[in-house]
């Protein structure tokens, strides 16, 4: 472990600074959380006050030097607090994860029983009713990443309203925008909503461009699960757009994908319409480099046709792991009414097709996000393995993007898009959130089969100047917890 009253000087690697722009070989100084100084043989040129006597070399010679990996699109929520060693996405190098996102977050809402906004988020019990309280949790629990928080949409309709299946009255959403208020007071990013789910469904665009009007003022973002990605996406984008547009606020259009068999292709519609609704206003997306999506269990989407692996399930905790035709053929029912007896739970849904999610990585307004689900029993391997994968299937194999295109667009992008401040980029006076790794070995383990599985080449992952993360050997685990609860600005 790192002698947290030395500087570090990374020396003599590639550094990718975030920005997109070319890589260049040599040093990265850190002195306490901010980055002191970059250049070449800084070793012989150590600023002013600095002795070689009072910094530890690591030597970098065959590696990347990067920022630390953002997380664009986390239900990290919970987890942070509950297992704040935060091991799967660490040993992806991720320094910060961005939370509450598809419109579920834990805060504003408290309730004296476990009654969570679906399950994504676990069976934490919502306890926060104000975003400071949520970050003096974070705070308290001290993670080993930085967390950016979200409000969610449906967690406000939650705090607010007694039934869910119709649109906010005037006096509900008067409250859900005053939540909304006080909580971006305190420093949230913005606002997420989760139109695809029951939930908020029956939500209209005019509440959802309310809530964001609000955002507006405080300078935040939008964040959506779009109302549809199947057959209705181009209605569900326009919809996005619009609200966005109204209120005055970026757009990052979460996890895009074109779903199920009778839309593929159709990214050859999306990825158009949305770069035209880019002349006209601020929009991101962030997509997981998979074919296969993670929810709960819906029945409307067991269609027979795609493959649909359980994640989890509370009755028949057994069948976790198993593809729900195999379960199916074993009790001699449907997929659908075998979906009915496994809620409530979870599943991967392989929905999408390997030419859509290649035109959406490669697409220049793309961030990466993992939409990981730590709570599941038999996760998505994306939870452990989603950057990685972007360098070892997409950059190294499929050569889709340049290295320094796949770090800007885990880093230096994601946290322009969403208003995260003085990290994503190596330059003088940032924040110490570094990340070294092995170009040509970095790879995913994790599978959908064995989805718990430390990455490969992630070699050392400094987050606040801290040295969080050792990897590759037999004996990679987090170091340190040096994490922080970012509010927008900082």
């Amino acid at each position: 472990m790192s002698d947290r009253s030395k500087a570090i000087l990374l020396e003599a690697g590639l550094v990718v600074d975030g920005s997109g722009g070319p890589s260049w070989p040599g040093d990265v100084l850190l002195q306490g959380d901010r980055i002191l100084a970059l250049g070449e043989g800084l070793r012989e040129r150590l600023p002013e006050g600095l002795a070689l006597a009072d910094i530890e070399i690591v030597d970098c010679r065959t590696k990347v030097i990067a920022p630390g990996f953002i997380d664009a699109h986390t239900h990290d929520d919970a987890i942070v607090l509950r297992d704040p060693l935060c091991l799967p996405k660490v040993s992806q190098g991720i320094t910060t994860v961005v939370t509450g996102n598809c419109g579920i977050s834990l805060a504003p809402y408290r309730t004296p029983q476990s009654k969570p906004p679906l399950t994504l988020l676990g069976s934490e019990s919502f306890k926060h009713a104000t975003m400071a309280e949520y970050r003096a949790a974070v705070d308290a629990a001290q993670p080993a990443l930085n967390v950016a928080a979200l409000v969610g949409h449906t967690t406000l309709r939650f705090a607010a309203m007694e039934a869910l299946d119709r649109a906010a009255s005037g006096d509900e959403l008067a409250r859900m925008e005053a939540l909304l208020d006080g909580c971006m007071a305190e420093g949230a990013h913005g606002l997420s909503s989760g139109l695809f789910y029951e939930e908020a469904f029956a939500a209209p665009a005019e509440e959802v461009t309310a809530l964001a009007r609000v955002v507006a003022r405080h300078g935040g973002v939008y964040a959506t699960h779009l109302r549809s990605e199947m057959q209705q996406i181009i209605e569900a984008l326009h919809e996005a757009g619009d609200t966005a547009f109204s209120a005055g606020v970026p757009l990052v259009i979460s996890h895009h994908k074109c779903a199920g068999p009778a839309n593929w292709g159709r990214t050859k519609e999306t990825l158009p319409l949305i770069e035209a609704l880019a002349q006209r206003q601020k929009i991101s997306m962030d997509v997981y480099p998979y074919v296969a999506g993670s929810t709960v269990l819906r029945e409307d989407l067991v269609d027979g046709v795609i493959d649909v692996l359980l994640t989890w399930s509370d009755p028949h905790p057994e069948m976790t792991g198993r593809l729900i035709s195999d379960i199916a053929r074993e009790w001699g029912t449907t997929e659908q009414e075998a979906c009915l007896r496994l809620k409530p739970g979870g599943a991967c849904y392989f929905q999408m097709q390997e030419e859509d999610v290649e035109r959406v990585i490669a697409h220049p307004l793309t961030m990466i996000g993992s939409d990981g689900l730590p709570h599941d029993r038999h996760p998505h391997p994306r939870l452990w393995g989603a950057f990685p994968r972007v360098f070892a299937r997409y950059w190294r194999e499929r050569r889709l993007f340049t290295l320094e295109q796949a770090v800007h667009k885990m880093t230096g992008m994601t946290a322009r898009n969403l208003r995260i401040a003085d990290r994503g980029l190596l330059r003088v006076g940032a924040m110490a959130d570094v990340v070294v790794f092995d170009p040509e070995t970095i790879a995913d383990t994790a599978t959908y089969d064995k989805p718990h599985g430390v990455s490969l080449g992630v070699e050392q992952v400094f987050v606040n100047g801290v040295l969080a993360y050792r990897g590759g050997d037999a004996d990679a685990k987090v170091l340190a917890r040096a994490g922080r609860m970012l509010t927008r600005g900082s």
